[in-house]
């Protein structure tokens, strides 16, 4: 264990002044700073009666006011008094006193504390000043979330509509029957293209959410099933990869109390993340069910497994393990998928090993009340 270094106590280096009275109320300690204040070198003031630095109606205040409060309560706080210096001039203050009794309740000590009424006033501006500083900086940056969530908003509207343009424009085309087996093949690239682009614009604007303070929002029912918004993910995905062999099997005989838009934006991140980085000829797996009170989704891929040290950051932002040529993505799509996770009251896990990647979502399913 490490050892704990105290700094000593200097009351030489307070802000203010320090004396303690014996029990016959003459000086017995002095800082420096109450000489200072007082003009009295500090032999002078040890043994000096209190009173004596105290001008005529102060000293009238301190036994007519003071000295019963302390009577009765031991402390007395922040009360204005005039200070005399050594040639003689009143110097405002604002003093505290309170008494240091033994066990048996016999007097020890009587502590004051004395601070210039000009470095209280200095002191109380310096808080105003702090305070209105702090409600500016706060109000500065309300103002700049605003606008960061607004130009979010924009970003995504304007990023999705010409996106959705050209989404119905390959629809159209992919309708002809007189395509060419060159413009189906042209078509299929530009439909594959579009849903990454789409992925890629909700990645980046839920990241940015995120960061502005936001996080992942659902909208949570158990309106509907959620098992066809999962074939619809592995069908797009399909249908863009026809190359690859995507085995789903979606076993959900109830609906899931959950926001079904994000649990498909989920498995599309994760079944584009099994597409990149798994073995192009070996199956990818998906798996969907409840059971014992659970939700679980699974993806699974062939290829080499993760090492430790990847694994470790597989759902930090921006993280894209090793860059191939062909890679796409900001390396958002696994830490998006384990923001909605964790905002359903979930969590992702991952195992690998030289069989298989498998990346398994559970959650808790929620009982609906009667």
């Amino acid at each position: 264990m490490s050892e704990v270094v105290v700094t000593p106590y200097d009351p030489d280096h307070v802000p203010c002044g320090l004396m303690s009275l014996s029990p016959d109320g003459r000086i017995a300690r002095a800082n420096k700073r109450m000489s200072d204040k007082t003009g009295y070198g500090r032999d002078e003031l040890v043994g000096m009666p209190f009173q004596t630095l105290l001008s005529v109606p102060s000293r009238i205040f301190y036994e007519t006011n003071i000295s019963p409060l302390l009577r009765m309560q031991g402390f007395v706080d922040e009360v204005a008094m005039d200070l005399r210096t050594n040639d003689g001039k009143p110097v405002p203050c604002l003093v505290n006193v309170a008494e240091r009794r033994d066990a048996d309740g016999s007097l020890l000590f009587t502590d004051v504390v004395v601070l210039r009424a000009v470095e209280r006033r200095r002191y109380e501006r310096d808080l105003v000043r702090k305070r209105d500083a702090s409600r500016r900086e706060l109000d500065a940056a309300a103002e700049t979330a605003q606008l960061r969530e607004q130009f979010v908003a924009v970003l995504g509207h304007d990023l999705r509509n010409p996106l959705a343009s050209i989404s119905s424009g390959i629809r159209l085309l992919s309708q002809r029957e007189d395509l060419s087996e060159r413009g189906q093949t042209v078509v299929s690239l530009m439909a594959g293209s579009v849903l990454r682009a789409s992925e890629l614009v909700d990645n980046v604007l839920d990241f940015a959410r995120g960061r502005l303070g936001g996080g992942i929002t659902l909208s949570r029912n158990a309106d509907g099933p959620l098992g066809p918004v999962l074939e619809q993910v592995v069908a797009e995905i399909q249908s863009v990869n026809s190359g690859r062999v995507i085995d789903s099997k979606i076993d959900l005989d109830e609906n899931i109390d959950c926001d079904r838009v994000r649990i498909g934006q989920m498995l599309s991140n994760l079944l584009g993340n099994a597409i990149t980085h798994g073995a192009s000829d070996q199956p990818i797996e998906v798996r969907a069910l409840s059971d014992a009170g659970l939700f679980v989704l699974e993806v699974a891929n062939g290829g080499a497994p993760i090492d430790d040290a990847a694994r470790r950051k597989l759902f930090q932002p921006f993280f894209r393990g090793e860059v191939r040529p062909n890679s796409t993505g900001l390396g958002l799509g696994l830490h998006i998928a384990s923001e909605i996770a964790k905002a359903h009251g979930g969590q992702i896990d991952v195992t690998s090993d030289t069989q298989a990647t498998r990346f398994r979502f559970e959650m808790p399913l929620v009982v609906a009340q009667s």
